[in-house]
């Protein structure tokens, strides 16, 4: 292992973000009372060009008369190839409080994107006096975001997640897809006249992880377009947790029980981690180096591997 230790990533619970058009404010109280960890009010897809002065003063006003708990509060702004973006940022964060916690970016290609946000946010809170930093999630959606992915994800010291837009991330790619999310069509192997269907995400997820966890940062599986499929999410959504991601989006609020349920450790797996630690601790005090669980060998990194699932299981109890 290098000697330069991997930072952790923020300890907050992120295993649903729920989306809601800052043009339609009378999804916000439901928003603010729903079961996901963060909420993301959005300014940029979801949003007609039209709509966007109003919207923001929609967000303005929500962040500010609002109860939302202990939920971690986000505004996806516009992209930075629009007008729109620098607006968004000035309006909310000199016109809103302190209860807002995040940014969101849209389509970062490259660290100076991040930085030119960061320089915009900093001479706000610098000018308005905000005392609480504001902190930053990123969606990786274009080619040029998954090839300079590390380096966005070393960008800035607010940066605290980072998301997959899989629309968006296949058109930049110039795939031949209409779908949002889980498996392809014809993104599939043929073998003794049976189809298997494999998921053409898993490179870019795979990549967005390790990006995330070299620089603690906290990995994000984006949307799932058809939410009348609940099977279909709660597939990706599992692959997306076995990779190592912490969360996943919810477009519907029916998606926000699916999300919590794939991502919230089972009473199953927390126990046989704590019985792994358990086990390795007892070999420990033994002056063995590995020991044998249900018929398996374990060692340290099935330790670190347990340790994973303890701590995200504390973390959602709010430990």
């Amino acid at each position: 292992m290098s000697f330069r230790i991997q930072p952790a990533a923020p300890a907050r619970p992120n295993r649903c973000q729920l989306f809601g058009p800052g043009s339609r404010p009378e999804l916000f109280e439901k928003m603010a009372t729903s079961e996901a960890d963060v909420v993301n009010l959005d300014l940029e897809d979801s949003v007609t060009p039209a709509d966007k002065p109003q919207a923001r003063r929609n967000i303005i006003q929500a962040i500010n008369d609002i109860d939302w708990g202990k939920k971690t509060l986000s505004v996806r702004i516009n992209g930075l190839d629009t007008p729109y973006w620098y607006q968004d940022v000035v309006e909310v964060l000199e016109q809103a409080g302190d209860r807002i916690d995040q940014i969101m970016i849209p389509k970062a290609g490259c660290a100076a994107d991040v930085y030119a946000v960061d320089a915009l946010v900093t001479a706000v809170e610098r000018a308005k006096g905000r005392v609480k930093p504001i902190s930053f999630e990123v969606i990786i959606e274009t080619a040029a975001g998954i090839a300079h992915v590390e380096e966005i994800a070393a960008s800035s010291p607010r940066m605290q997640a980072m998301s997959l837009g899989a629309a968006d991330f296949a058109a930049s790619m110039g795939m031949q897809t209409t779908g949002i999310g889980g498996t392809q069509e014809n993104y599939y192997m043929h073998r003794e006249g049976q189809k298997y269907w494999a998921d053409p995400w898993h490179w870019a997820q795979a990549a967005i992880v390790s990006a995330c966890r070299t620089h603690g940062v906290l990995p994000v599986d984006g949307p799932f377009g058809d939410f009348s499929d609940d099977e279909g999410f709660r597939a990706q959504a599992r692959r997306s947790a076995t990779l190592g991601m912490v969360g996943k989006w919810a477009i519907h609020p029916k998606q926000v029980a699916l999300a919590n349920e794939v991502f919230t450790p089972s009473e199953k797996a927390v126990t046989e981690a704590k019985e792994i630690l358990a086990a390795m601790e007892a070999a420990k005090a033994a002056g063995q180096g590995a020991a044998t669980y249900k018929g398996r060998l374990i060692d340290i990194a099935s330790m670190r591997q347990a340790e994973v699932i303890v701590r995200q299981a504390e973390i959602i109890a709010g430990v």
